[in-house]
């Protein structure tokens, strides 16, 4: 869908909610866009060593700073993630908006950096960080903040003599992703979780020796109109939309809602959220 057919559906979800009542537009606009969900799930497996037993992974993604979304709510964000005390972060893409009209600055490192995962922070493209001539710059920032990029690689993460793979694919959109690239040289008896921003894309990582994909593009649909659901997605995020998916017993998805917005400033019954991931090892 391009954007004047988005903009068309959207400004008719925006309509229809006026429709229902002032009080809603100003709830979808003011309100649910700061009310932050923090899901949890648990990850069980026989993959997962024993000393990786209660470990914490905390997925945050599509934060678009600078369309609503400030520097000050980022810095919120920031300190509502260390609550929550994660061993490892993993961010999927879309830092800003538009980084060819942001304003970089100090301030968004400085944030970033504030972020603590004391067994690493990684991340992967969105199409929003390839965009606007943003993929060197957002790098830059991002490597400035502590955040080690997963571009088509993957690392170990080792505790004692075990270790678990994590993973990133480039945006799939604007980027380049190679699933071969990705996992060459991975052992695959390790339990390991990929990155890839377009949640549709699991429909290829289930044939690799892929445990749980993590995702985020597509906010959910941002507008969720009761007994009609969400109103648009983007491209490779119209099949799987938010929540959890099990592809044909190989593979466990998660599709986040995100945290920002885009194209439009609206939320309605689709909070944002941002999700726990705590480690069970079955062995």
């Amino acid at each position: 869908m391009n954007r004047r057919s988005f903009l068309k559906k959207i400004s008719a979800s925006a309509l229809a909610l006026l429709g229902i009542g002032g009080g809603t537009y100003y709830y979808a606009r003011d309100i649910e866009p700061g009310m932050l969900k923090i899901k949890h799930e648990t990850l069980s497996s026989g993959k997962i060593p024993a000393s990786f037993d209660g470990i914490n992974i905390l997925q945050f993604s599509d934060t678009h700073v600078g369309f609503h979304y400030s520097l000050e709510q980022l810095d919120q964000l920031a300190a509502e993630i260390n609550a929550q005390n994660p061993d490892i972060v993993l961010f999927t893409g879309d830092l800003v908006d538009e980084p060819n009209q942001f304003n970089w600055d100090n301030q968004i490192v400085t944030i970033l950096k504030t972020i603590n995962a004391p067994l690493g922070k990684y991340w992967v493209y969105g199409n929003h960080d390839h965009g606007g001539y943003g993929t060197e710059t957002v790098k830059k920032v991002m490597d400035a903040g502590g955040f080690a990029l997963l571009q088509n690689s993957h690392v170990n993460i080792t505790r004692g003599e075990t270790s678990i793979t994590i993973a990133g694919v480039d945006d799939v959109m604007l980027g380049k992703p190679d699933l071969d690239k990705t996992l060459n040289g991975a052992n695959q008896d390790n339990y390991t979780i990929i990155m890839i921003h377009e949640p549709d894309y699991a429909d290829k990582a289930k044939n690799y020796p892929v445990d749980v994909q993590v995702s985020g593009h597509s906010h959910g649909g941002q507008v969720q109109i009761p007994l009609v659901g969400h109103v648009y997605t983007p491209a490779y995020a119209e099949k799987y939309v938010e929540g959890t998916y099990h592809l044909d017993d190989r593979l466990q998805l998660f599709v986040s809602r995100g945290i920002g917005t885009t194209r439009l400033p609206y939320r309605f019954l689709c909070a944002p959220e941002m999700t726990v991931f705590s480690l069970k090892s079955s062995q």
